[in-house]
C-alpha cells in the first residue's frame, strides 16, 4: 500500500485544472457507470450510458430499466461526493440512501429497505445471510467499521467494507452496485479517488468475493483494488501533467537547473 500513498502525493503535485477537471470526471463517471451496470448484466454499451447520462438522449432497443440504471448510478456518485465533502458519518442509513437511490423508479418498495426473504446468486455458490440475520449482520459491520478497521489503510478498510456487504448481501436487488459505491466513497472520504472495477475483470472479481467468502482472506480482494487504485492515480496524475505547460515540465525533470 506504500505505492498507493506515493502516488497520491504525487498526485496533489499536479493538480487537474478545474476546466479539465470537469471533462475528465465527466468522463469516468461515465466508466463507473458502464462498467459497475454491465457486472451486473446490463446490455448498454459505453457510448449509450455516455448518451444516457450526458444527453439525455433514450437509446432504441433498450429497456427502461437499463435507462434508469445508468441515470441512478450517476447520481448515486453525485450524492457521494457530497457525503465525502461534507464528511458524513459511515451509517447503516447511509447505506440505504445510497441503495435508494441505486433502484429509484426500478423498485421503489425495495429501495433503501433491508429484504425480508432468502435470496440466491446466479452462478454462485455463495449463499447471502438469512433474512433475519441481515439487521444483526449489517450493525456488526457499522461496529467492526468504527471499532476495528479505523487502524487499517484506508483500501483495507474500503475492501472489508465491500466484502462483508456482499457476503450479506442486505438488499433484493442492486448489492453489488450499492457495495462499490460504498467501497469508493470510503476511498473518497479518506483522500484517494475512486477505482473502476471494469467488466472484463468480472470473473477475477467474483472469484476474489468468493474466496473472501470461503476462506475469509481479504488478500486476493485486497490485491485486485489495490492494483486498481494504483491505475486511477496514475491517470489522475497524467491527467494534471498534461495541464502544465511543456516548458514547466521540462524544467520540473531537470530538477529546475
Amino acid at each position: 500500500m506504500r505505492k498507493i500513498d506515493q502516488l497520491n502525493e504525487l498526485r496533489k503535485q499536479y493538480p487537474i485544472h478545474p476546466i479539465t477537471m470537469q471533462s475528465f470526471k465527466e468522463t469516468l463517471d461515465i466508466e463507473w457507470t458502464y462498467h459497475s451496470n454491465s457486472i451486473e448484466g446490463s446490455t448498454l454499451t459505453l457510448a449509450e450510458t455516455a448518451i444516457i447520462i450526458a444527453d439525455g438522449i433514450t437509446i432504441g432497443g433498450k429497456s427502461v430499466r437499463e435507462h434508469l440504471e445508468a441515470i441512478n448510478h450517476k447520481e448515486a456518485i453525485l450524492f457521494l461526493e457530497e457525503l465525502a465533502k461534507d464528511h458524513v458519518p459511515m451509517s447503516e442509513q447511509v447505506v440505504k440512501e445510497i441503495h435508494s437511490i441505486i433502484l429509484r423508479g426500478i423498485d421503489t418498495k425495495n429501495a433503501g429497505v433491508y429484504r425480508h426473504v432468502p435470496i440466491y446468486i446466479r452462478g454462485q455458490q455463495h449463499v447471502p445471510s438469512q433474512p433475519w440475520k441481515v439487521p444483526i449482520e449489517m450493525e456488526q459491520i457499522m461496529y467492526d467499521y468504527y471499532e476495528k478497521w479505523q487502524d487499517l489503510h484506508p483500501i483495507e478498510r474500503a475492501a472489508f467494507l465491500h466484502c462483508e456487504f456482499v457476503r450479506i448481501h442486505p438488499f433484493i436487488d442492486g448489492n453489488g452496485r450499492t457495495a462499490r459505491l460504498i467501497m469508493n466513497l470510503e476511498l473518497m472520504k479518506s483522500g484517494l479517488v475512486p477505482l473502476i472495477i471494469r467488466k472484463d475483470q468480472r470473473k477475477e472479481y467474483f472469484e476474489a468475493l468468493q474466496h473472501y467468502d470461503d476462506q475469509k482472506d481479504i488478500s486476493q480482494f485486497l490485491t485486485m483494488i489495490e492494483a486498481l487504485e494504483e491505475e486511477m492515480l496514475e491517470r489522475y496524475i497524467e491527467a494534471g501533467k498534461a495541464c502544465i505547460p511543456p516548458d514547466d515540465i521540462e524544467e520540473e525533470s531537470d530538477g529546475g537547473r
